[in-house]
């Protein structure tokens, strides 16, 4: 059927009545918005002017997608930090305002995932699926919602479980000498919960591509990255990005912690991250301090690890725990980073470089190192075992000293001396091999009983594996009592110290079995 002229008409004048009411009730809306420009741009920061309005580390857009924080809001310009590659910005270019802070995207889908600290993915496997963020600057936990530390976090290596013990919700600073063993620690503890509900977020702050490629396949190999996240900074990356990655990432552990989960989170190394600090505050000005570090470097560090704590169960339970890293120079642990975080952390575990050399690994001063938590989360089973462990080892350290002398040595000096010698050759573990919580009880008591004194030394390795195995046999009813805060009977010690005496026999001398 044709349409008429008239209808087609009539069709007409209405489309022009309606067009023509849609531009009378039409009312431009006028937007606001502040639009700066860069007057200088240097390595890692700009300069900006024209944004009277912008705050503290508000977001900033910048041309290509780059982000920057704003660093120092000054009367005439604001100096900010870049989060990206700023090779292609000029003095000149726009500026705009977001009006919001630095977030991180959140949650289950970020596991297994490594990201750099803007939550872009790095491991090739597609976007990240997240639809939650949080602000990477948060806030600590009040004191009110905190729980005291009560829970062990194992690790896996005899001489920290033993003698430096890590509750959940601690913050234990691993420091030494560069190449001395720090990472392998914190590997090895984040290899040591699979099987434990434990969510962990390591944080990689400009090391090398190699290191942290080579720190990623072990975790992969091993079955770790199903419950971790990796939030790497390299060391060709912007100093922006490595001052907000622990950030990031602790947002990222909160999450998990929040919602009553327990987390690890390790920062590898803070000493990177204080370096990029004070590159940015000296390029923008800021007045040095001691080691031309700004006056304000304490301070970064205890907001960091201040959000690290057991949660109360008014507040879900859950608990993040940190393993901050630092590396000292020359062993010098009263230099100024160091003793910051010393006193910030909750203790300390000491990597020494002459250890290192003797082929003592884990190499771990004993004496250097302290927690000053975990000894009261540490299980009643560990503490009766271990508790003389290291009055025993001391004393041996010291003894071995005046033997070097070539004096002669008394019968009780020389046993002690032999027995502290045992102590050392049951401590050293290899690299990502951690031990299970029932054979290092076997071994500690092995070790406090003595039975270890008579086996050769040439011979301990392959006399401790022996019983490392025998340990599988303990009874299923000793083993769940390690897990609990029941002390061990004394038929439960007798039954273990049986298993351990019928696996050293074929290791005594001869007459002694």
């Amino acid at each position: 059927m044709s349409a008429t002229p008239e209808t087609l008409e009539s069709v007409l004048d209405g489309a022009f009545d309606r067009m023509g009411q849609a531009r009378e009730s039409f009312a431009p809306r006028l937007v606001l918005r502040e639009v700066g420009t860069i007057t200088t741009v240097s390595t890692g920061i700009a300069t900006v002017a024209g944004l009277p309005g912008a705050g503290y580390e508000e977001l900033l857009e910048f041309p290509g997608g780059v982000f920057g924080i704003a660093f120092n809001v000054d009367e005439h310009e604001i100096g900010v930090v870049l989060l990206g590659d700023y090779a292609h910005l000029h003095a000149g270019d726009e500026v705009k305002r977001t009006g919001r802070v630095m977030d991180v995207a959140v949650g289950e889908g970020l596991l297994g995932r490594v990201i750099d600290p803007l939550g872009r993915p790095l491991d090739g496997k597609g976007p990240v699926a997240s639809t939650e963020s949080l602000p990477i600057e948060r806030p600590a936990a009040q004191i009110m919602g905190r729980a005291p530390v009560t829970v062990p976090l194992q690790t896996g290596l005899k001489v920290i479980d033993a003698l430096i013990p890590i509750g959940r919700g601690q913050r234990e600073l691993i420091l030494g000498d560069r190449q001395t063993g720090k990472t392998a620690i914190a590997i090895d503890t984040i290899l040591n919960q699979r099987g434990k509900d434990m969510l962990c977020v390591y944080c990689v702050i400009g090391q090398r591509a190699s290191a942290v490629a080579k720190a990623v396949a072990v975790l992969s190999e091993k079955g770790a990255m199903e419950y971790t996240v990796v939030v790497v900074t390299e060391g060709n990356d912007p100093p922006g990005l490595e001052y907000i990655a622990p950030y990031a990432a602790t947002s990222i552990a909160e999450h998990f912690m929040e919602a009553g989960r327990d987390v690890l989170i390790v920062y590898d190394d803070l000493t990177q991250h204080a370096r990029a600090y004070r590159e940015l505050s000296l390029l923008l000005r800021r007045p040095p301090g001691r080691e031309a570090f700004p006056g304000d470097i304490f301070y970064i560090h205890s907001r960091l690890l201040e959000r690290a704590t057991h949660l109360s169960e008014e507040r879900g339970g859950g608990s993040l725990t940190a393993l901050p890293i630092i590396e000292t120079e020359a062993q010098n642990i009263s230099a100024y980073i160091p003793t910051n975080l010393i006193s910030i952390t909750d203790g300390q575990i000491y990597l020494s470089p002459e250890l290192f050399e003797l082929g003592v690994l884990p190499a771990v001063d004993v004496g250097k190192s302290v927690s000053r938590v975990g000894g009261k989360a540490q299980r009643n089973a560990y503490r009766a075992v271990a508790g003389d462990l290291k009055l025993a080892y001391a004393q041996f350290e010291e003894l071995e000293t005046f033997a070097r002398f070539g004096a002669r040595l008394d019968e009780d000096t020389r046993k002690t001396i032999e027995h502290g010698r045992r102590i050392r050759a049951c401590l050293n573990q290899p690299e990502y091999s951690p031990v299970a919580v029932p054979a290092q009880i076997a071994i500690l008591l092995t070790l406090t009983a003595k039975l270890f004194d008579t086996v050769p030394l040439n011979q301990m390795k392959a006399a401790e594996q022996a019983v490392l195995e025998a340990a599988q046999d303990i009874p299923a009813e000793i083993v769940a009592r390690f897990e609990t805060a029941d002390k061990l009977s004394d038929e439960d010690r007798q039954s273990i110290i049986d298993l351990a005496t019928k696996a050293l026999e074929p290791f005594q001398p001869e007459g002694k079995s």
